[in-house]
Formats: structure tokens, C-alpha cells, sequence
């Protein structure tokens, strides 16, 4: 199983002081998350794309840029790329680009995102949500296997401007993987399988076991369309933090976790997240995965069960989390959790590509 973590890039207000950090400085701390999570043997790192207040990360491959010339080994993702407001040309472009710098480190994680900010901020009509996504999804992959095989791309669609026979450049030197990411839908989950590309679901509320049946059904999606299997790889993405001790790990994540979901919250009617609530969710069969590293390698092995999943990537730094706290939080993940799941599941440590 390949580990990894994840992040928007929070600048939410500490709860503690009222202040909310500095884009310049949250994405300074961000870098030394990166290189951190490379030193320490983790397989991947992503970065999601928002356009809001409360996220420092609007061009996750522009980050992911200057991350790839201070590691060395760990994969470069965006998680996500929200495609249908994006064009998949510059995607394209960005990705290779950044594969290309980073030695063959890149891939895209493309969905339609958790927010709607950036429909209006580029033009695009919510009324056309599921058409966006599955037109530009059809381009970006067919840009793909144009310049895997150096050749010309033809494409024709209703909300962006057609391609005649046209060379898109930099030409990739491999075949760039683009992962969907997903919530829950059961619609999206078949299409993944069908078009044998990897899924990336993200479970951030409920118990992990109810998502299962998602996991069933991509690959039988893929078994239908003659996918081979091997090409369908899974992810399960879910928060979570790691601590020398369960109370630490919980002290350090519920203030920023409660901060972020309360303000989400606020705008889609939930009601506040109580500490109670909190700890719930950390439980043998909740969906946060936090505690020392022997009891979260221990669910997400247990969770291996009913998944089988390839690949594990944590969002911990979320909301507020104090800097220091979260780089230990992956040097733990590192250098604690990822061996004994490694151990329990045989599977080889991190390698450079």
C-alpha cells in the first residue's frame, strides 16, 4: 500500500489568538510539510485546489512545482484539480510540465471539488455541473493519449472552444496518471471503473464500512467494461492527525478540526461539531483515523479488509493546526505508522521513481 497526505492549506482563524496566518506563510509551511513527508519514506503528496478566504491553495501545480525541486523521491499530486471549471488543456500542460521538472514524480486527481467558487470566477453556469465535468474528463484524456503518442488531438465539445488537429506541448515521456476523486456518489465511482482509471474516495463523516459497497462497485464498473484490474487502483482519503498519545493527538487536531467544520458548517446548516461528536468519529469504527501510530496503522490496516485499497493519504493539517504539530504529525505517519502497515500488509517502503 502506497501512504500518503494531504492538504487545502488552511488559514483559518486560530481559535486561540483571532488571527488568521498569512498566505505568504502558510505556503512557506507548507514546503517543509512536503519535504518533511519525503524525508521521512511517505509515497505521495497532495494538494486541493480552492478558491476562498480560508485556503492559501488556488494553482495546486504551481506549489507542486516548487515542491518538486526540494524532494527527491515522494509522488506530486493536485487533490483535487476541480476540472470542470478548469481547461483541461492547461491541465494538461501544467501536469506534464511538472512531471517532466519533478523526474516523473506528478499525477492529477481531478474531480468537481467540494466548493463552487470557482464556476463563477471563470465563467461557468452551475446548471451545467455533471456536463462540464464529463466533457472535460473526455479531453483531458484524449490529450493524453495524443501526446503519449506524440500524435495530433481532434476534439469537439459545447463549453469549450473545439481542437483541430493540433500538437499540445510539452510532450510527456509517460503515460501521466489522472486519478477521480470522489465523496460518495455511486454515478461517479461506476464511471472510474469503466474508464480504468484509479478512484480516490474521500470519507469525511460516517463509518468507512458503509463506503465498501463503493469499492464493489468500481470494480465491477471496470470487470464490465473490460478494464484490467490492475489498473484499477483505489485510494481512501480521510482525516485524521498522529500523537505519542491518543489525548495528544485529539487535543491537537479537535480545536482547528471543530474551527473548520464549524464554518463550514455555518454555511450549509450544520450544526456546531461538540467534543463528543469529536471523539466519536475516532473510535474503532469512526472515520478519523487518530491516535499514536500503532492504533491508526492498526485501522487502516483493518480497513485494508473490507477495501483493499492500494493507496492511504491523511488530511491532518486542517484548519488552525499549529505548524509544529502538524510536521510531527507526519513524521510520525512516516517514520511509525507507515512501517507497521508496511509490515502487516507486505508491502515495499517508498521508492524514488
Amino acid at each position: 500500500m502506497e501512504l500518503g497526505v494531504y492538504t487545502f492549506a488552511d488559514i483559518g482563524t486560530d481559535p486561540a489568538t483571532g488571527r488568521a496566518m498569512l498566505p505568504s506563510k502558510r505556503l512557506a509551511n507548507l514546503m517543509e510539510e512536503i519535504e518533511l513527508a519525503d524525508q521521512v519514506g511517505l509515497d505521495v503528496f497532495g494538494l486541493g485546489e480552492h478558491h476562498r478566504a480560508d485556503y492559501a491553495l488556488s494553482t495546486p501545480a504551481v506549489v507542486l512545482a516548487a515542491a518538486a525541486s526540494r524532494t527527491r523521491s515522494i509522488h506530486l499530486t493536485s487533490a483535487v484539480t476541480v476540472l470542470s471549471s478548469d481547461d483541461p488543456v492547461r491541465v494538461f500542460q501544467e501536469f506534464t510540465t511538472l512531471d517532466l521538472l519533478s523526474g516523473g514524480r506528478a499525477e492529477i486527481m481531478v474531480g468537481r471539488g467540494s466548493f463552487i467558487e470557482s464556476f463563477p470566477l471563470f465563467g461557468y453556469d452551475l446548471n451545467d455541473y455533471d456536463e462540464l465535468f464529463s466533457e472535460k474528463l473526455e479531453l483531458l484524456l484524449k490529450l493524453r493519449a495524443a501526446g503519449l503518442a506524440q500524435a495530433p488531438v481532434s476534439w469537439q465539445g459545447r463549453h469549450r472552444a473545439g481542437l483541430d488537429n493540433v500538437m499540445v506541448y510539452p510532450q510527456p515521456e509517460r503515460e501521466l496518471p489522472v486519478w477521480i476523486a470522489v465523496g460518495g456518489t455511486p454515478q461517479s465511482v461506476a464511471r472510474a471503473g469503466a474508464l480504468g482509471l484509479p478512484l480516490a474516495i474521500a470519507i469525511i463523516g460516517g463509518q468507512p464500512r458503509r463506503f465498501a459497497g463503493l469499492a464493489e462497485l468500481y470494480r465491477e464498473a471496470g470487470r464490465r467494461a473490460g478494464q484490467d484490474p490492475a489498473r484499477l487502483k483505489l485510494s481512501i482519503n480521510s482525516h485524521g492527525f498522529v500523537g505519542e498519545s491518543a489525548r495528544e493527538a485529539a487535543d491537537a487536531l479537535f480545536p482547528a478540526y471543530a474551527e473548520v467544520m464549524g464554518r463550514i458548517g455555518r454555511e450549509r446548516g450544520w450544526p456546531p461539531l461538540s467534543r463528543a461528536q469529536f471523539d466519536a468519529g475516532t473510535g474503532p469504527e469512526g472515520h478519523l483515523l487518530l491516535g499514536t501510530p500503532e492504533q491508526v496503522a492498526e485501522k487502516i490496516v483493518a480497513q485494508h479488509g473490507f477495501f483493499r485499497h492500494d493507496r492511504f493519504m491523511l488530511q491532518s493539517s486542517l484548519g488552525p493546526v499549529p505548524h509544529r504539530e502538524a510536521l510531527r504529525s507526519i513524521e510520525l505517519f512516516g517514520t511509525r505508522v507507515a512501517p507497521l502497515v508496511r509490515r502487516a500488509l507486505g508491502t515495499p517502503a517508498a521508492s524514488a521513481p
